[in-house]
């Protein structure tokens, strides 16, 4: 009898599945997790008043990312409304024996940064996060999995999660992208077409051409704006790329069990002829730059297209009314040549190596516009030391770039990084809902090639425009 043919996602549901509780919900076994200093302390606090241990401190790691200032020669009250979080980070971690990645740590970082450069994700395994950006990992072959502060406490305590098994989606992505063109506009793409519920509650699976050529950090970024769409978890097969990029890893294993975990991981794709629940496809083979005009990432249009007029239907009418109000800008009218007053490259979402190398390949030789102020800060502490040692930061300093120090920065502005009111904001990162990076803050998702365009145009600008003076 043959054995049933299963997606991706089903071998590793089921790979670390524990039981079923009485509510119905799944107990799944988590491999490691790593915490952060907005969420943590409230976890730990918890903890301590149930008089509970951390079941598996050797699983479990710190990161300080959320609230730390970005200012060259920060320490904990260079951002003052953060100083708490980190010395309750610091003071949880450390009672409960947790490895903590602190501030002058040499790997500090964004969590789902320094998780996938320092091996501590690997492919088929479960990961937790107490942030919806947990799925980036899933460009490893991981399943990523964001908490919230109850769910935290749970696997600290247990080292399992309880979740409804989700339903399974796969998007195949046609064609093959163009100069200019990176992951970001084709997360764009997807949501735009799709919507941002198309995903609600579902684990999906990225397939096709367009996916299994992206590099592995384009991958990372692609499964990062999967929360978007309201998915559970997003995720692309394991291949010979993301051995390669895992190798040698500090947390990956060696020797005999490196031979033997390439066995186990080949055997994680989706088998031919496995049924998903939903199954989509998104051609990418005409995809141009992607930036978004309104205020959640479905609102999304081709860099030199106008704003799309406003329907009939009384619902989604209000809606785009309502964005068009928020964002300053009129139905109908082209957003290339809009005046821009900032960029920010970085986040979880395109703040790797690779992002920072495409960003300064349109920046090197020009300034950035007087009316623009433009910052960069990488990913992790490990990224900028990289970047530094290719000149990477002299390209953007000389340029008139911030150069700044590893964390979330303006992503959420949990660290004070933050627009103005009504300030026109170019960024790189995952979300543009209204107040998000700031009161009155118009924030356009944009890929980094976009993004570095934009800081030197001074207006929404192509980045195609700037690839032939970058070569």
């Amino acid at each position: 009898m043959n054995q049933k043919q299963q997606t991706m996602f089903d071998k590793i549901w089921d790979a670390h599945f524990v039981a079923t509780r009485v509510d119905g919900r799944d107990l799944i076994y988590i491999d490691r997790h790593i915490l952060h200093d907005l969420h943590a302390p409230h976890a730990f606090e918890k903890l301590a008043a149930a008089t509970r241990a951390v079941r598996r401190p050797d699983l479990t790691f710190s990161m300080q990312d959320h609230t730390v200032a970005t200012k060259p020669g920060r320490d904990e009250n260079t951002n003052p409304d953060g100083a708490h979080f980190q010395r309750a980070m610091r003071e949880g971690s450390q009672r409960n024996n947790i490895r903590l990645f602190d501030l002058d740590d040499p790997e500090q970082g964004i969590s789902h940064v320094v998780a996938p450069e320092l091996g501590l994700v690997l492919p088929g395994s479960m990961h937790a996060v107490p942030d919806s950006h947990a799925c980036t990992v899933g460009g490893l072959g991981a399943i990523g999995l964001g908490c919230g502060t109850s769910e935290l406490e749970h696997i600290l305590a247990t080292q399992t999660i309880a979740l409804k098994r989700p339903k399974t989606m796969r998007i195949w992505l046609d064609g093959e992208l163009k100069p200019g063109v990176g992951a970001k506009d084709v997360s764009l793409k997807i949501i735009a077409v799709l919507g941002t519920a198309a995903g609600r509650g579902m684990a999906i699976e990225y397939a096709g051409p367009v996916a299994r050529a992206l590099p592995v950090e384009a991958r990372l970024t692609l499964c990062n704006m999967t929360i978007e769409m309201g998915a559970r978890s997003g995720f692309i097969a394991p291949d010979d790329s993301v051995f390669a990029y895992l190798a040698g890893r500090p947390y990956a294993p060696r020797g005999p069990e490196w031979d033997d975990a390439i066995t186990q991981w080949r055997a994680l794709a989706s088998d031919e002829g496995c049924v998903f629940d939903k199954d989509v496809r998104v051609d990418c083979s005409d995809l141009a730059p992607q930036i978004t005009w309104g205020t959640d990432q479905s609102q999304t249009i081709s860099v030199r297209d106008t704003l799309p007029i406003l329907p009939a239907d009384t619902e989604a009418r209000t809606k785009l009314e309502r964005a068009y109000a928020y964002m300053g800008l009129e139905p109908g009218t082209a957003l290339h040549g809009v005046k821009v007053d900032r960029v920010f490259i970085g986040s979880c979402t395109n703040a790797r190596l690779s992002d920072l190398r495409i960003a300064a390949g349109i920046v090197k030789g020009h300034r950035v516009h007087e009316s623009v102020v433009a910052m960069v800060v990488p990913g992790s502490t490990s990224v900028k030391r990289a970047a530094e040692r290719e000149g990477l930061d002299r390209v953007f300093k000389d340029a008139g770039f911030f150069w700044g120090e590893s964390g979330c920065s303006m992503c959420a502005g949990g660290n004070g990084d933050r627009g103005k009111p009504q300030e026109r904001v170019i960024s790189t990162t995952n979300r543009n809902f209204e107040g998000r990076q700031g009161k009155g803050v118009r924030t356009h998702l944009a890929g980094p090639e976009l993004a570095a365009a934009c800081a030197l145009a001074g207006y929404i600008a192509d980045p195609r425009d700037y690839l032939e003076t970058a070569r």
